[in-house]
């Protein structure tokens, strides 16, 4: 079969993860490259997780502690040791490893999934080069253990020729669409309770986190509106979804402004993407509606951007990538609820025709907003989203989006800000810091929606004064939910796109926030949450 993606000039890989709670069995496969510890700090110095998994007789258990405390190790947060490997099959009649990585976790009363998350994604980067890895943080977490490994594990090389990157082959190498190994390091995590069905929750979720990081990565030369569609098309029919693609002609047939005002300067023109999933169990189940901003590359527009750290707009899509990739791994894992994707794309150019500021659009549905800054484009598009999705009648409307620069300034890089009905905005943030993807509840101040007035249309798409930014926009997209519809919007301009190192299991660029949210989201509703 075409890979759906091969349009994809390049994709990242990972390891294979694999659940395993037979100690001996994984043993008699022979020797392993690494075997991967957790060690704690305690009152009196570094701390062994006792004997993991049973592996480890207690004379290789006090050799391992000596080796540890000779070279300095305290057990802290993320601290990495490695030590020469103390497993001699000959001598101790034991599994051979070539090297112990012991990775801190700190206090034992403090470790939670989230640092074990952490902890098995900064050890996953130290393995890369291994074949056989054996890890036994799966004994204080399994599912935590196998995603921090899988999702820290993954490296973005892009199109890096053959001699910069030193290698034969490194922009062809995709992450498989069934979960085999793309790096040949393949990571068993011990646990006592692996299951199939453990198995395949991770396997979706990594699949789905990695999609959104390789689609949020490629370069907007190779991902623009059209190309963008056909790939998610192309994604969507594999998995069984109904898919429905307006161009620009069908966009200007049906009155989406918004969409049309915003794309109207690239020679590319702007696309509407819509996915349903419908559950076997028929439609008598709870309704989300999912909508993702995607402008494919953001210069501003007409109020065009500083040059510096422009490059980083490939980002500007990264809500539509969370949507699509959430969206095909809830029917991966056939999850009893229905899900309508609507996903604008459109690249914010300042062609001679672009949209000016001044001009007055109207979105889908007959609002009309007068621009006053070009570069406020998400709320545009995503307007005429919303306006589309509310009309399938849904329960509960999640939107995504990398809009406001205001979300950086009052959270920082890696804290989504989560807006919307108070009782399901709660409900979201909730599971977000419960996951690890720490969504924060914030506010909608009445005063900063008046703001929102003008003297010409409906709505202006910005403030006049500079507070609040990030209210302001969830203020804005407010207008187009229709009323009994429980709705969050999540605006995570910093954190799904990484510019700094990576930490934890979040690699350098683009990071798939907030896939897992929207996911474990849908997982509650659908066991009525």
């Amino acid at each position: 079969m075409t890979d759906p993606t091969a349009d994809l000039p390049a994709r990242g890989t990972i390891p294979t993860v694999t659940l395993a709670e037979d100690p001996e069995a994984i043993a008699a496969g022979g020797e392993v490259d690494t075997l991967i510890v957790p060690v704690f700090t305690g009152e009196t110095g570094i701390e062994l997780a006792g004997s993991p998994a049973g592996l480890l007789s207690q004379d290789q258990e006090i050799a391992l502690w000596k080796w540890l405390v000779s070279v300095g190790a305290k057990g802290e947060r993320e601290e990495i040791t490695t030590v020469p490997g103390v497993f001699d099959s000959a001598s101790q009649g034991g599994f051979a490893a070539r090297r112990i990585i012991a990775v801190g976790l700190g206090d034992a009363e403090d470790v939670d999934e989230e640092d074990v998350r952490e902890a098995a994604g900064v050890v996953a980067r130290k393995v890369k080069s291994d074949r056989r890895v054996l890890s036994t943080l799966g004994m204080l977490g399994a599912e935590a253990a196998a995603l921090g490994h899988a999702l820290g594990g993954y490296d973005y090389r892009g199109q890096r020729s053959p001699a910069t990157e030193g290698s034969a082959e490194t922009d062809t190498a995709p992450i498989s669409t069934d979960g085999a190994d793309a790096t040949g390091t393949e990571i068993t995590v011990l646990c006592p309770d692996a299951t199939p069905e453990a198995q395949r929750h991770v396997d979706a979720i990594v699949r789905a986190v990695c999609l959104a990081r390789d689609l949020v990565n490629t370069p907007a030369n190779k991902l623009y509106p059209e190309s963008y569609a056909n790939i998610a098309r192309a994604l969507a029919e594999r998995g069984g979804l109904a898919v429905e693609v307006l161009d620009e002609t069908q966009l200007a047939e049906q009155g989406f402004g918004g969409i049309l005002g915003v794309g109207q300067g690239s020679a590319r023109p702007p696309r509407l993407l819509r996915l349903s999933y419908t559950p076997d169990s028929g439609d008598d189940v709870p309704h989300v509606a999912l909508v993702g901003k995607g402008v494919t590359f953001d210069t501003g527009g007409i109020s065009i951007k500083p040059a510096q750290n422009m490059w980083d707009m490939i980002s500007d899509m990264g809500g539509s990538a969370a949507v699509i990739a959430a969206t095909l791994a809830i029917a991966e894992l056939g999850l009893p609820l229905r899900v309508t994707a609507t996903v604008p794309m459109a690249e914010n150019m300042p062609g001679d025709n672009a949209i000016r500021p001044g001009d007055v659009l109207r979105h889908y549905g007959g609002t009309t907003v007068e621009v006053l800054n070009t570069d406020a484009e998400g709320r545009l598009i995503l307007g005429d989203a919303i306006a589309r999705a509310c009309e399938d009648e849904p329960d509960f409307l999640m939107e995504t989006a990398t809009l406001t620069g205001a979300q950086i300034v009052a959270l920082g890089n890696r804290t989504p800000g989560i807006m919307g009905s108070i009782a399901f905005r709660d409900k979201v943030a909730a599971i977000s810091q419960d996951i690890g993807e720490n969504g924060w509840p914030m506010p909608l101040p009445i005063e900063l929606g008046e703001s929102l007035k003008s003297d010409v249309a409906d709505l202006q798409n910005i403030s006049k004064n500079r507070w609040g930014g990030m209210s302001v926009a969830g203020h804005y997209l407010s207008h187009f939910v229709a009323d009994g519809i429980q709705w969050v919007h999540m605006d995570v301009a910093g954190p799904a796109y990484n510019t700094g190192a990576a930490h934890g299991y979040t690699p350098k660029r683009a990071t798939g926030v907030p896939v897992r949210t929207i996911i474990a989201t849908c997982e509650a509703l659908a066991r009525g949450e």
